[in-house]
């Protein structure tokens, strides 16, 4: 995708830093796939009602079955490690259902466009998980490597799907990655 450096944020002082940012990670990925359920959901709510768009709420659904895949792991591993979800999943509700519509309303390419912008943060995020905890946590980090390669997939089929052509697809795309970095460093404190 990209060819800047992972970010990885510096290690904590002093004892419990290490869960402590394991918490972080898991508590935004939880929210992330969260999210992407609640969006993959609405858009397909949207083009099932619509004639001649079978094929999109078909591939939505499948989308949508993958992401809540991931979703039900990252929910077995919150409780396993005793590890609160962000305080903030109810405006994400809102905000993943109202992202969803919004973008399924203006049309079949505004919604790939919004699948495209937010697997294109969410594949970065997972890139620099994968880098930080890959010694320490050599499973979390091969899971989270399997989800990348299938948000990727997600990515590229929005974009073979004419997400670019989706109309101000720019301004779109820039919003909704704004808001994917922002919800992200949110959910990793809240």
């Amino acid at each position: 995708m990209t060819d800047a450096a992972p970010h990885i944020p510096l290690a904590r002082p002093g004892m419990g830093a290490n869960k402590a940012r394991m918490d972080e990670i898991l508590r935004v990925d939880h929210a992330g796939e969260y999210a992407a359920v609640l969006i993959y959901r609405a858009q397909r709510a949207v083009f099932e009602g619509r004639k001649a768009r079978g094929d999109i709420a078909r591939d939505l659904g499948e989308m949508q079955d993958q992401e809540a895949v991931h979703l039900a792991r990252f929910e077995r591993l919150l409780n396993e490690r005793r590890v609160r979800p962000t305080a903030m999943t109810p405006l994400w509700r809102i905000a993943a259902s109202a992202l969803g519509v919004g973008t399924a309303l203006i049309g079949e390419k505004a919604a790939h466009a919004c699948t495209e912008a937010v697997e294109s943060v969410i594949e970065k995020h997972y890139a620099d998980q994968i880098a930080e905890i890959g010694d320490r946590d050599p499973a979390l980090a091969a899971e989270l490597k399997q989800f990348r390669d299938e948000e990727l997939a997600h990515h590229d089929h929005a974009v073979e799907h004419g997400s670019r052509e989706a109309p101000a697809y720019r301004l779109l795309s820039g919003v909704i990655k704004a808001g994917c970095r922002a919800a992200i460093k949110i959910s990793e404190k809240v």
